[in-house]
This record gives structure tokens, sequence and C-alpha cells, in this order.
């Protein structure tokens, strides 16, 4: 037949067994909803024979389908059943204004506190957040979710992850093994964006620079335009490193920095340039920061109490100098 093709689709940065489905349920309901196409699936790529005009219309909706799961994280036999017989899928999920981005597995991410809704709606005024606040608040997790719904939304061009490399007084240098493997003990972002991106799809991003995870020293020297740039772990930052940061963002650029201030790994605590940015910057236009506290932390809730026992320590510790000095006089 003139009107008869065999078209290869790559469908490279999307996992299969996603698309496919359990046992290969989804492509079979591919096959059902297309009896005039048949559709040969090999690894990351399909194969779909027959007339052209069947075919093409099975490239659009497939192209729906895959833009659905890269948005919401998850495909089911309604939403294949909803792509490649109307074309239109609809989305049972609640109102979109309250979630920050869908994760995998139909995961939802929304601000869950009522700071994280701060640091959320202040990203909407600001090109610089400063989100200062103890481990669990959920700081850098809600910093990763807007970078990532940033990238989809194709508002900038690739997300940059880094940290100060000075964490429990080891050197960058000395670490096995080859960059990425030597990066990993400093910078466990990767758990939210494997929570929020397609495994595939994450490595794929990896690969291509699209997502970037580099030590703070790596910084220097750059512009960076069209990104969504995080620096973690910002109490352990000197005050020219964090400047020397700052005066990185380009055109079209979001920044974020993120920190706890009570667990400073630098020699001295009065050198973190972070404590002393949040005072320089303070008031700044287009400059916004958002001080979580052990409210907002959402993990164990032993972890609450954690913090509490060492908020206590610290100020008991302070306070036994005075004491001592007290009862001399």
């Amino acid at each position: 037949m003139m009107d008869s093709e065999d078209k290869k689709i790559d469908i490279e940065g999307v996992d299969p067994r996603e698309l496919y489905g359990p046992q290969n349920i989804y492509l079979e309901q591919m096959q059902e909803l297309h009896p005039n196409l048949k559709i040969i699936a090999r690894g990351s790529a399909l194969t779909v024979l027959g007339p052209r005009s069947d075919s093409e219309r099975f490239r659009k909706r497939l192209d729906g389908l895959i833009a659905y799961y890269l948005k919401y994280g998850y495909i089911s036999k309604e939403s294949v059943q909803q792509a490649f017989s109307t074309g239109v899928i609809e989305h049972d999920a609640p109102v979109d204004k309250d979630v920050i981005v869908y994760g995998n597995n139909g995961t939802i991410v929304r601000a869950r506190t009522v700071n994280q809704l701060k640091l959320v709606q202040s990203y909407d005024r600001n090109d610089l957040l400063l989100a200062i606040g103890p481990a669990g608040s959920g700081k850098t997790y809600t910093a990763i979710a807007l970078a990532v719904r940033a990238l989809k939304e194709k508002h900038v061009k690739r997300i940059i992850l880094t940290r100060p490399a000075v964490e429990a007084g080891e050197k960058l240098g000395f670490l096995p093994g080859d960059m990425k493997e030597k990066l990993d003990p400093y910078l466990q972002l990767y758990d939210a964006l494997n929570d929020m991106i397609p495994p595939a799809k994450l490595q794929k991003h990896l690969e291509e620079g699209t997502v970037q995870i580099a030590p703070l020293a790596y910084m220097r020297g750059r512009t960076l335009d069209n990104a969504f740039v995080i620096l973690d772990e910002a109490q352990n930052t000197t005050l020219s490193q964090i400047k020397m940061f700052l005066t990185r963002m380009g055109r079209n650029a979001r920044f974020i920095v993120t920190g706890d201030v009570t667990q400073i790994d630098l020699p001295r605590r009065s050198d973190s340039g972070l404590t002393r940015a949040m005072e320089i910057l303070r008031g700044v236009e287009g400059i916004g920061i958002v001080e979580f506290d052990k409210r907002d932390i959402v993990r164990h809730q032993l972890v609450k109490y954690i913090v509490d026992a060492f908020d206590k320590y610290a100020g008991d510790t302070r306070k036994e100098p005075e004491q001592s000095n007290s009862k001399t006089e």
C-alpha cells in the first residue's frame, strides 16, 4: 500500500517499564486501540507498521501520554485509554494550584508547613531566596521541587546543585572513585531529584548537563544564565565564598540558598558567611529571606524532640561560664 509506512519512534528518556506497563499491559492496550497498526517494542524504541495517517495519529497521542507521564509521574489504564481514544487526558488529582510539582508514581509534592508555603510564595516575588532553618524542615526539598517545576515548565534550561565540600574534615581529592562518586557524600540531593524526575529522564539530564552537581569551588568564574541554582549547606561557606556564589547569577536565573546555622562545620562559627549575608542582604529588593523553625520539621516525630534537646543543651552550655563567674564574685 502506498499509504503504509514503517515508522520508528524513539522514547529515550522515558522508562519503558513505566510506559509499557506491568507485563506490557499498557502496550497491549495501545495495540487494541489501534487495530490498523502493528506496534513492536524493543527497549526504548517503538516501531509502528501501518497506514501513515494512523501512525501519525498514534505518534501525536503517544507524545501526549509521555508529556502526561513526565508531568504527573505515572500512567494508568485510564490515562492510556483517554490518550489514545480522545487525545485528552483528564487528571483526577487535587487542584493544581496547591501542588508544587508532581513526582514519580503519582506522588504529589506540595508545601506542608507554613514556612514551606512562605518559601513557595516568596519564590514568585524574588529571584534570590535565603531559606534558613533546622534539619528536616523541608527547606532544601521544597527548593528542589521549585527547581524541578521550573525545568519542567521550561522557565529555565538547567538545574545546578552545589554545596561546600567541608563536611567531617574530608578533602574532596582524597575520596575514592570518579567525580560523581566523590560528590555523593556531600550531595545527597539526588534523593529529592529521584522523587520528582523519572529515573531514565534524570539519568539523561545528568548526562546532558541539564542537571548539574558540583562543589562550590567549581562555581568560580562561571556566569549562570537560564539556570535554577541551589546552594545547600550554605552555613559552611565563608563570606567571600557566598559572595562569589551570589555574583554568578546571570540572566533569567533563580537562586535559592539553604542552610542551618546551628550546624556550622567551619573551624570558627563566626566565619560562616550565611549569617553575615543574611544581615547584609535583608531588605534588598528582589531578595527574600524565609526562616524555618522546628515547627516545620516533617521527618520522624522524634526529630523535633532531638532538635529541642540539642537547643536546650546549647543554651545550658552558653550559661555555664556566666554561672561560674557569678559564684566567684
